[in-house]
């Protein structure tokens, strides 16, 4: 079970990152930051050994202060990209290789959704021009439905577009243990782990680019959103840890 095995994930297998590297690798992130939270190591690591690395930024993000005068949605909007390319300068992507999508916050479509063949689209052209050899993912049944939207919306694109690139899925909710769940197909995947000893103060810089995230920066929503030190605990372990299906 995946559960499971985030309850064990100081004792997972080990996978080198020289595996994962078969270039080009795109990186997609259902909000910004969950490039850098999830792979933020991974990234690193590949662009330590020259691999090239897109990264695809689904939502626009500004669900996270609705409520802000100071920060309103373009504001919001426009801070949290800026956000997304000092992270990964911070990890070695130039701002080149970052697409931001700007799809809905907090409303990613689905399949069978009104919305859903214009962001099919948009996801579609994306990929195609990078034609990704592998792909990093947000775990399929991760309790955020943007985040369970963007993976349907990525292999619906590939699929679309006859690509059948190595899929590396990585969780983000799941740690959370009050938005845990019995999850119907864990059992289809397994999970592992890679060392970025080498590169965690690297990860932990592209984080704290994210202040928007981490700390009271907007401070006229209270009830905005915010990442608890106990959330970001969970990033900070000298692995990463990736699920794959069986």
């Amino acid at each position: 079970m995946v559960l499971d095995s985030l309850t064990r994930a100081s004792s997972l297998p080990w996978r080198s990152i020289q595996e994962l590297a078969i270039p080009p690798v795109l990186v997609v992130a259902p909000h910004p930051d969950d490039e850098t939270l999830g792979c933020g190591g991974a990234i690193a690591l590949l662009r330590a050994l020259n691999c090239p690395v897109e990264v695809l930024v689904v939502s626009d993000g500004t669900m996270s202060h609705p409520n802000s005068i100071q920060y309103p949605a373009p504001v919001l909007q426009a801070l949290r990209a800026s956000e997304t390319l000092t992270a990964m300068q911070i990890l070695g992507v130039e701002k080149a290789e970052v697409t931001f999508l700007n799809l809905p916050d907090g409303a990613v479509p689905l399949p069978q959704t009104d919305t859903w063949e214009d962001g099919l689209l948009k996801c579609r052209e994306a990929i195609a021009s990078i034609k990704p050899q592998t792909v990093f993912l947000p775990w399929r049944s991760d309790p955020h439905p943007d985040h369970r939207a963007t993976w349907h919306l990525v292999q619906a694109a590939m699929s679309y577009l006859h690509l059948s690139p190595q899929i590396i899925e990585y969780p983000i909710w799941d740690w959370d243990k009050q938005q845990q769940g019995m999850i119907s197909n864990s059992t289809l995947m397994k999970a592992w782990r890679i060392n970025i000893q080498s590169v965690r103060s690297k990860k932990q810089q592209a984080i704290a680019a994210y202040r928007s995230q981490i700390s009271n920066l907007i401070e006229d929503d209270p009830w905005g959103f915010q990442l608890s030190p106990q959330m970001l605990d969970n990033f900070l372990h000298p692995w990463e840890v990736y699920l794959e299906q069986i």
